[in-house]
Parts: C-alpha cells; sequence; structure tokens
C-alpha cells in the first residue's frame, strides 16, 4: 500500500523521546535510551528485510512495535534495568499473528486524561484540528473513551476554551450518539470570578469533572492547599453543590520552584478526609520528571511518596475516594522500567488496584496507541515483586487501570459503551481505517528547552 506518512520508515511506532506536555521543561533521553532506539531501528530494517516488507509497512506491523519494545528490553537489561520489562515473546518480532497476541487486547480502554488545542493551538508540530484529534485518539488507538482536559492559563490566554472542547464532543456525539468523549471544566480558585462560572459549566457545558492547578496562581500570585480555608475549600464545596463530585488535581510535575510546595500531595490525605463524598483524581499521581522512583520511602516528600504517606497519615484507605491518575507518569517511565515497576507497584499496593487510573496526555504526545501497547505488555519482575510485596500485571490488573476504575468515577456502564462502539460511526471507521492503516508516529508538545520557553512566551509567560 502507498503511505502518505513518513513512507520512508524513519520514525518507531513507539515513541521514547524528550517529548514533554508543555507542563515541564522536557528531559533530555540518557545514553542507554539513545542506544534503545538505535537498536531499534537496527533491528526494525533486519527483520523488514527478513519478512519482505519495506520498513514502512514493517513499523505499521504489530512486528514493528513488537521489534522496538523487544530493543528497549536488551538494551535496559544490558544497563542492568531489570525491574520491569515487556513481556513480550521474541517471535513476535518476525511473527505478526505473535505480535498480535502479545499488542492487541480488547480491554474497555478509558483514557481519563486527553488535550485537544484548538484553534490558538501551540506546539512544535502544529496541534489542532478535530480531524487530527479524532484519528491519533480513535483510529490509530485502542482508546474507546477519553476524557478532555485543560492546562492552567488565564482566562484570556486559554489554549482550548470550553467552548472548543464542547465542539470536539459536540462532533463526535453527533456520530450517532456514541458519547465517546467527556469534558471537564477548568476552574482557578484563586482567579477573580473563577468560582462563580463553576455554575455555566455544570449546567451548561454538562462537565463531568473539575479540573485545578494548586501550584498555579494568576500574574505570579502564589498557589494554594486543598484542605485549606480559601481557594480549596471554597473548590470543593462548590462542586458539592453542583453535584459534580470529581476534582482533577494537578501533582507533581511542578512548574519550577515557584509555589513549588503546592505542587506535592501533601493536601491530598487531609482534604479527602474533610471531604469523604468528593473523588480526589491526582493528576500524575504527584511524579516528578527526572527523579529517580524506588521502594515506599514515607520520608521522603516528594513524587509518588508523598502522596501515598498524606493518603495513609490521613487515614484513607485503599481503593478509597483518592485516585492517582498516570498521565505523562507512565509516558515518561516508559524509558526507566526500574521506576515504573517501582511507581506501579507502589500505586496498587498503596492507593489500591481499583483506584489507579490510566490517562495518556495526549495529543501532546501523538496517538496514545504506543503507551497502550507498553502498557498492555509491562510487567514488574519477579525479584521486585518479592521484595516489595508488589502485584504482578495480571489480565485482570491492566483492564481495571485501563478502564474500568475510571468508568466507575464517572458512573460509565461499560457494557453500554462497548455494545455502541460496535455500531457507532467511530467503531465503523476505525475497523475500516484499520484495512490499511497509516499512523504518523509524531510527538507535538516541545522537546527541547527552546521550544518549552517559546510555548511559554507564547502562552503570556510563565505557568
Amino acid at each position: 500500500m502507498a503511505f502518505r506518512n513518513d513512507p520512508d520508515g524513519t520514525r518507531l511506532p513507539v515513541k521514547v523521546d524528550p517529548t514533554s506536555n508543555g507542563e515541564f521543561v522536557p528531559v533530555p533521553l540518557d545514553p542507554v535510551n539513545r542506544g534503545a532506539n538505535r537498536l531499534a531501528h537496527e533491528w526494525a530494517n533486519e527483520n523488514a528485510r527478513r519478512l519482505g516488507l519495506s520498513r514502512r509497512a514493517f513499523l505499521v506491523s504489530s512486528a514493528g512495535a513488537a521489534t522496538a519494545l523487544l530493543a528497549f528490553n536488551r538494551a535496559n537489561a544490558d544497563a542492568g534495568r531489570t525491574g520491569g520489562f515487556f513481556d513480550i515473546p521474541q517471535v513476535a518480532a518476525l511473527d505478526v499473528e505473535a505480535a498480535r497476541e502479545s499488542l492487541e487486547g480488547r480491554e474497555f480502554v478509558f483514557d481519563v486524561q486527553g488535550h485537544f488545542v484548538g484553534q490558538h493551538g501551540l506546539g512544535r508540530v502544529g496541534l489542532g484540528g478535530s480531524e487530527e484529534f479524532i484519528k491519533d485518539i480513535f483510529l490509530d488507538s485502542d482508546t474507546d473513551m477519553m476524557v478532555l482536559s485543560f492546562i492552567p492559563s488565564n482566562r484570556e490566554r486559554e489554549l482550548l476554551t470550553i467552548q472548543e472542547a464542547d465542539e470536539t464532543r459536540r462532533i463526535i456525539d453527533a456520530m450517532e450518539g456514541s458519547h465517546r468523549l467527556l469534558i471537564h471544566g477548568r476552574v482557578n480558585p484563586n482567579q477573580d470570578r473563577d468560582l462563580d462560572g463553576m455554575d455555566e459549566l455544570a449546567e451548561r457545558w454538562g462537565v463531568s469533572a473539575w479540573k485545578t492547578y494548586t501550584q498555579w496562581g494568576p500574574d505570579g500570585a502564589p498557589g494554594f492547599f486543598l484542605h485549606e480555608p480559601g481557594p480549596g475549600i471554597a473548590l470543593i464545596e462548590k462542586a458539592r453543590a453542583l453535584g459534580v463530585k470529581n476534582i482533577c488535581v494537578h501533582k507533581g510535575l511542578p512548574f519550577g520552584r515557584r509555589s513549588y510546595q503546592h505542587s506535592l500531595c501533601t493536601d491530598i490525605g487531609p482534604a479527602a478526609k474533610m471531604f469523604p463524598d468528593v473523588n480526589f483524581l491526582v493528576y500524575h499521581s504527584g511524579y516528578i520528571s527526572g527523579e529517580t522512583e524506588g521502594p515506599y520511602d514515607p520520608e521522603r516528600g516528594e513524587g509518588i511518596d508523598e502522596l501515598i504517606r498524606s493518603v495513609e497519615e490521613g487515614g484513607i484507605g485503599r481503593n478509597a475516594n483518592v485516585y492517582a491518575e498516570l498521565g505523562s507518569t507512565w509516558r515518561f517511565l516508559m524509558r526507566d522500567p526500574d521506576g515504573a515497576a517501582h511507581v506501579i507497584g507502589k500505586l496498587v499496593k498503596h492507593i489500591g488496584e481499583r483506584n489507579v487510573l490510566y490517562g495518556s496526555d495526549c495529543i501532546w504526545y501523538g496517538s496514545p496507541q504506543d503507551q497502550i501497547q507498553a502498557f498492555r505488555t509491562f510487567q514488574i519482575s519477579e525479584a521486585l515483586q518479592e521484595a516489595h510485596g508488589y502485584a504482578p500485571m495480571t489480565d485482570a490488573l491492566r483492564a481495571r487501570i485501563f478502564g474500568l476504575n475510571a468508568a466507575r468515577v464517572y458512573g460509565i456502564d461499560v457494557e453500554e459503551v462497548l455494545q455502541r462502539a460496535g455500531s457507532d460511526r467511530v467503531g465503523q471507521q476505525r475497523a475500516e481505517y484499520r484495512t490499511a492503516p497509516d499512523p504518523h508516529f509524531l510527538t507535538f508538545g516541545p522537546t527541547t528547552k527552546g521550544e518549552f520557553a517559546a510555548l511559554l512566551k507564547a502562552r503570556g509567560g510563565p505557568l
């Protein structure tokens, strides 16, 4: 077949690179990651030749993705990184059917953190466009549903207005009522009149949750804590009054040193204890890019460990009203199998197997299919399971994280959604498209400090 995108096959189907979601400075790949990418390219050349395929045709196949993940396994193992790995048989690199068996799943995939950037879209390649969004998310990946989220900004500088978000939802809803896209309402409770706007977001736009950034303040003002009198308590009480009791709060991925303390999860446990009828969805799970995650250390005071400490000291049980979300966190951890094993292992052990949520932070990272394939095959080593009491990555656990957990939070009837998805226009388009797929394997977010700085400037200044 003729390929419109990358006909020479220069891009790998699993995108391990420095791209960020625009909320943190891109972190360069280390020598092991760079070597892993080189090895994946070398194996792709050889395997395509052995199968008599063009390089592009091979990389678009499931065997292409399997080859990339197997190359990452080899490079990491050679470097002594064996705490986590992608559990794929070696034969999958040359056997498309074996690759499909490992990489293709039938889970309900509900991505609780997606992004669409509208007419004011910014990015290295140029984000924006509902058609590209739909292709990347629903045709080139196994995503069944998504929650469309927001980034921090003043109202006059929003990259995605609520009207643009609703326009995208309407496009998909118009496809025979598939209802595949939910939307957040962005709230800065420390910004004048923002709390007053929650009424319209709930009543006119039908938002399913609120998105807030405790470390953000307008015009350089400090952030806030959820559990203290003031903006945090006011936000939670207003959400309860409006009957939309899902609060998605950005934690981790700090915006530099300014209001750094508000980026930590210190307030999550106390807030969850004060308001047991509210669900607190902790975006990024408190993860800090570039920091090493190991076994749980309650004295650390940062990262995933601070989320766990706050929740446990607050008396919040496992599988209660605190949820750990993986957007950007999992994508970053794909380059670090040891860190990935500790993060997933700790969250399941301490927050609960029913309270870890899959999110991709796409379309900043292009199509999320590589994140899905990587998570679908990821396994924690037996050594770490035994040493730290981590649960193995079973099909049942992955299915919970991929979507069943989020369905409970958002009140989604999974059987109804999947039944409808089998015959809606998105499902029909996906089936037709996949007879001749043409993914671009691109990312959209900044990849260097310079690109990140340009994005901040275009937004009107620091986050």
